[in-house]
């Protein structure tokens, strides 16, 4: 089912960055779903995963993960590690992953399932994610899992020099993945393709 999957939803569809390619064939995405949904795990479709969150379609993931142009020694950040499953596929092509859960449970639940597959390069907290991780800033690429109305400027002000992110940005109550590169400082972005995500939330400050 992974091989259909990689071959008849996102080969199919133009995907050809071999690493991404390889990574989707390699994680295990029915081990980040609820066992009730595991039949439908390889199918085209966002899957419920608890708390009002959603896997995404495993096109999108491979599609956020090819514009972001990784390199094996990137450190990645994301925003809103959901199951844990695009921080999986993010860390089999890159050095490290770190990734921000405001859902406390989730989080939980998304480190266990990494720890068990074995996955040392990400690293999961709980928390906000509107102000990133400044710590282990810059980062080569962001990518965000959850639609905000603007990027959070904080998240501009970590990437790297030449770096990525990647945000499924709400305007007029429609999505659009926005790609958004930073050169000499100066930011550029590139509108991309409709969506449909969850929401940015934020805890209350």
């Amino acid at each position: 089912m992974r091989n259909d999957m990689v071959e008849q939803q996102i080969v199919a569809r133009g995907i050809t960055d071999s690493s991404v390619l390889d990574a989707m064939q390699t994680v295990p995405r029915h081990l980040f779903i609820p066992d009730q949904l595991q039949s439908l795990a390889y199918q085209d479709r966002p899957l419920p995963i608890g708390m009002d969150q959603t896997i995404s379609q495993p096109y999108i993931v491979a599609y956020m993960t090819e514009s972001l142009h990784l390199n094996p020694d990137d450190v990645v950040l994301e925003i809103g590690t959901g199951s844990g499953y695009q921080a999986a596929v993010l860390a089999e092509i890159v050095k490290e992953v770190y990734s921000i859960e405001i859902v406390t449970s989730l989080a939980k639940q998304a480190e266990f399932t990494l720890k068990q597959l074995e996955y040392s390069n990400v690293h999961v907290k709980a928390g906000d994610g509107y102000h990133g991780w400044k710590e282990h800033a810059p980062y080569d690429a962001i990518i965000i899992t959850a639609a905000p109305l603007s990027v959070p400027p904080e998240l501009i002000n970590q990437l790297a020099e030449g770096g990525r992110l990647i945000v499924p940005e709400e305007k007029n109550n429609q999505q659009y993945l926005t790609l958004y590169t930073k050169n000499k400082s100066k930011v550029k972005s590139k509108r991309l393709l409709a969506v449909r995500f969850v929401p940015f939330t934020r805890t209350k400050e």
